[in-house]
């Protein structure tokens, strides 16, 4: 029987976490778009500590992670939590392992009274979008999702 674990992510793991975003960008097809490297990830989720991830661990072998962040809402006047990656590698899926993230995410969330748990999903990723529903999560299809590129926020920036 396979032991699974959940651990806070460190420093030294910033090799497995962009391998393991990667892997995870390959399956989405978006691999072209990753530009993170070992040393942003260094900067921003551990100096600056804008984000945080936690390591799936089967029999102690690292078989994937979450990373999140946490947001705000004015509308309830507290902060959330943002999980902008889950990814299992799939020869671990359909052991219960991304349900496992889920729950610690959210127990985090109740535990520190965050008032909203949050993601997006592709839309063709219907495996995906049918997990969710069945942990009980609502889409929804009334918010569309806006983005500026690096790009776009130094044209808006020098307008």
């Amino acid at each position: 029987m396979s032991e699974f674990t959940i651990r806070q992510a460190k420093l030294e793991d910033v090799p497995l976490i962009l391998r393991f975003t990667k892997e995870l960008a390959e399956y989405e097809n978006l691999l072209d778009q990753v530009t993170a490297t070992e040393e942003t990830l260094r900067e921003w989720m551990f100096k600056k500590g804008k984000a945080q991830a936690v390591i799936g661990m089967e029999n102690g072998m690292p078989v994937g992670y979450a990373l999140y962040f946490y947001n705000f809402s004015t509308f309830l006047g507290r902060a959330g939590i943002y999980i902008e990656d889950l990814y299992v590698r799939p020869a671990h899926r359909k052991n219960g392992y991304g349900k496992a993230f889920f729950r610690h995410i959210a127990r985090l969330a109740r535990d520190e009274g965050y008032g909203r748990l949050e993601w997006a999903c592709l839309d063709w990723n219907q495996p995906s979008i049918d997990f969710y529903q069945a942990l009980g999560a609502q889409m929804k299809d009334e918010w569309k999702l806006f983005r500026l590129d690096e790009a776009g926020i130094k044209k808006l920036a020098t307008e």
